[in-house]
C-alpha cells in the first residue's frame, strides 16, 4: 500500500483511529492557521479534561500541569468497607474521569480576547449525553459573541446542529461529512460546507474579527498529512468502521483501495 491517501477526500478508515487522528489534526490546523493570521492574532490548541462526579453533571477542568501516578502500585478490588477502625471514617467523593479529553483550537488577539473557536468533532460530541454537553458549549460560544467553525469528519452520530435545526439540514447526495461555520455577527446563520465521500475536502473560510478578511483553512492536505505521518497505510485498511456505507459507496471504497495497491 502506498503512503499516499488512496481517497480524494476523507479516508473513512481513519475514523477507526480517531483519538490519534484527532490529536494530529488539531496540531496541523493550528500550524496552518498560524501562518496566515493577522500579526496581532494567535492560534492556540487547548485541552479540557472532563471530570464526572457521581450523581452530578460533568465538569470541565483545564490543567496547567498534569502529574500521573499509579496508586496504589497494585490496584486491589474496590471494597471501601473492608477496613475496620474505631475511628469514624469519612465517605469519599468518588469521581470518574471521562476519556478522551476535549481538544479544540482558539484564535485570540494579543490582549487575550477570544475571537474564534475551531472544534474538530469526536464521537462523544455527536451522541448521548456528550452531544447535549457539546451543544450547551456551542450556545455559550454564540452568546459570548465568538465565531465558531466545526469540522465533522465522522459518520457516526448526529451532525453538529441543534435538534430543532436538523430539519433545515439538506445534505447533498452522497454527503458523509460536514464543516460548519457560524459568525458572531450572524449567530442565526450557519455556513455549511457539504463534504461528499468521493470528493476532495474543501478549503473553507474561517471568520475572524469584523474588520479582518477571513482566514482560509484547507482541510484536505491536513488529512492527507495525518494519513502519511501516522503511517496508516501499513495496517489501516481492514474492516471499515461503522456505520455501514450504502453498497454503492462500499464498492467505490473497495475500488479505491484496489487501485492504490
Amino acid at each position: 500500500m502506498s503512503a499516499r491517501n488512496p481517497f480524494p477526500g476523507m479516508n473513512p478508515f481513519l475514523e477507526g483511529s480517531w483519538p490519534d487522528v484527532h490529536t494530529a489534526l488539531i496540531g496541523y490546523i493550528r500550524e496552518t492557521l498560524s501562518e496566515g493570521l493577522p500579526p496581532d492574532l494567535v492560534a492556540r490548541a487547548e485541552e479540557e479534561v472532563s471530570v464526572n462526579r457521581v450523581g452530578s453533571a460533568p465538569a470541565g477542568c483545564r490543567a496547567d500541569v498534569a502529574v500521573n501516578a499509579v496508586w496504589p502500585p497494585v490496584l486491589p478490588e474496590l471494597n471501601p468497607h473492608a477496613a475496620s477502625s474505631e475511628t469514624a471514617v469519612a465517605e469519599p467523593d468518588i469521581i470518574e474521569l471521562e476519556h478522551p479529553p476535549s481538544r479544540w483550537i482558539e484564535i485570540r488577539d494579543t490582549s487575550g480576547q477570544l475571537i474564534t473557536v475551531i472544534e474538530v468533532l469526536s464521537p462523544t460530541n455527536k451522541q448521548g449525553i456528550g452531544r447535549a454537553i457539546y451543544l450547551q458549549k456551542l450556545q455559550e460560544y454564540l452568546a459570548g459573541g465568538i465565531n465558531l467553525v466545526e469540522v465533522d469528519l465522522l459518520r457516526i452520530g448526529l451532525p453538529p446542529f441543534f435538534d430543532a435545526d436538523l430539519v433545515h439540514l439538506q445534505p447533498a447526495t452522497g454527503t458523509r461529512y460536514l464543516i460548519v461555520a457560524t459568525r458572531a455577527i450572524r449567530p442565526w446563520q450557519r455556513e455549511v460546507y457539504y463534504c461528499p465521500l468521493r470528493q476532495r475536502l474543501p478549503a473553507v473560510r474561517v471568520p475572524l474579527r469584523a474588520t479582518d478578511a477571513d482566514a482560509v483553512l484547507d482541510i484536505q492536505p491536513l488529512v492527507d498529512r495525518v494519513y502519511r505521518t501516522g503511517r496508516y497505510w501499513q495496517a489501516l485498511h481492514g474492516e471499515l468502521p461503522g456505520p455501514a456505507l450504502p453498497e454503492a459507496d462500499a464498492a467505490w471504497v473497495r475500488q479505491q483501495l484496489a487501485s492504490s495497491s
